[in-house]
């Protein structure tokens, strides 16, 4: 991925919804100017939501997501409406499409109740409008033709509008420097790191602090010192790899700010007050408690993996119990984490905003303790208070 790409995570995601055969992917196609979906008569044709990267102004790096139809039936249908939810978790903008020959159904008006509990911006959309001209319309609503592209730029408009209310600009340490700093990252390269890259947490740190005119100099743990050395005046800031966390505070002089930049990016996609909060959990594990380690990723395990490894292992040593683990990737993530005493999450980088909050609400809602890999294991190394000091906490 080259570093003026903007990442899936960091773009607004809109999502289409509705029942089957009520002309979602025709009118994900009309909106993207490609034939990104398969369309056809036969309901159920979607069945697995499709994703597209693209400019939309004033909105910015969008990514466009047609799902499978809302009222799919039978066991497979039960696992589309399941991705469908799990789509709704992480959508910044939903449109709703409707057949204008069948009107608003239950399924739709659950759709809307659902918009309408995540306080999602949505757009209700009459599709179809070349055959069906529908004559009741809700106030907002639109009618679009696919076939003709009626109502097509004024979709796109509307979905415009949105741009103040969802348009991101946060940054992720801009507060913390100033243009000429010299902030000093160090990333590991060792078994798990990918070949020939940085990982995402990496590049984006690096690519702020250069647009900020700051000074990065990278290197890696064993370099760290001799780095220092190499330096006129201390560092304003060290940013770390969480799982080198321990052997970088020993090199670090106590009065140079130092963090992960896993901390960083909870603090950047999430609550970390929240998440600071369920440090104080790990260390009252008991035998048999339920814990769920969860990666917003999927990746190739490696034999001393840090996920599925090393954090269980560092949750054995800190609580003397042996936990039961569970694991998750990706966009999987339960509904319900009332059996769980624990949850361990990622930093989140290859999650949205919207994603990780909603991760974090559910387990709010549950009343389950949350904490993240970085401020796990720098609460386990002793240096929790320092890797936020930075931050004023």
């Amino acid at each position: 991925m080259s570093l003026n790409e903007t990442v899936s995570a960091e773009r607004i995601h809109i999502g289409f919804f509705g029942m089957r055969n009520a002309g979602k992917s025709s009118l994900v196609n009309a909106v993207t100017g490609q034939e990104l979906s398969v369309v056809s008569e036969v309901k159920g044709t979607t069945t697995d939501p499709v994703k597209k990267a693209m400019e939309l102004l004033p909105l910015g790096p969008v990514l466009i997501i047609d799902t499978p139809g809302f009222d799919d039936a039978g066991s497979l249908g039960e696992k589309r409406v399941a991705k469908t939810n799990e789509i709704l978790a992480k959508t910044d903008i939903a449109v709703l499409a409707v057949d204008p020959a069948a009107g608003l159904s239950d399924g739709d008006r659950t759709l809307l109740s659902l918009f309408a509990a995540r306080k999602l911006p949505y757009l209700l959309v009459y599709t179809k409008a070349d055959l069906v001209r529908y004559e009741n319309p809700e106030p907002g609503s639109l009618l679009v033709s696919s076939v003709t592209r009626e109502g097509v730029d004024a979709l796109k408009n509307r979905l415009g509008d949105f741009a103040k209310t969802v348009k991101r600009d946060k940054k992720i340490l801009a507060d913390l420097v100033t243009p000429g700093d010299v902030v000093v990252l160090v990333i590991p390269i060792d078994e798990s790191a990918p070949k020939g890259r940085l990982i995402l947490p990496q590049q984006q740190v690096l690519r702020e602090l250069l647009d900020l005119y700051c000074v990065p100099v990278c290197c890696q743990p064993e370099t760290l010192a001799a780095a220092l050395d190499s330096l006129k005046a201390p560092p304003r800031l060290v940013v770390t790899d969480s799982q080198a966390f321990r052997a970088v505070a020993a090199i670090v002089p106590d009065d140079v700010p130092l963090t992960s930049f896993s901390i960083l990016f909870a603090r950047y996609k999430g609550e970390l007050t929240q998440l600071l909060e369920g440090a104080a959990a790990v260390r009252a594990l008991k035998t048999g408690d339920r814990v769920l380690i969860s990666e917003g990723c999927t990746h190739h395990r490696q034999c001393n993996d840090i996920g599925t490894v090393k954090l269980p292992n560092m949750l054995r040593k800190l609580s003397g119990a042996e936990p039961a683990f569970s694991f998750t990737s990706g966009g999987e993530f339960p509904a319900d984490l009332s059996d769980y005493a624990l949850v361990v999450h990622c930093g989140g980088c290859m999650l949205s905003e919207t994603e990780m909050r909603h991760r974090l609400d559910v387990a709010k809602a549950a009343g389950v303790p949350i904490v993240n890999y970085g401020v796990a294991i720098a609460s386990a190394t002793g240096i929790l208070e320092r890797a936020v000091r930075v931050f004023g906490l």
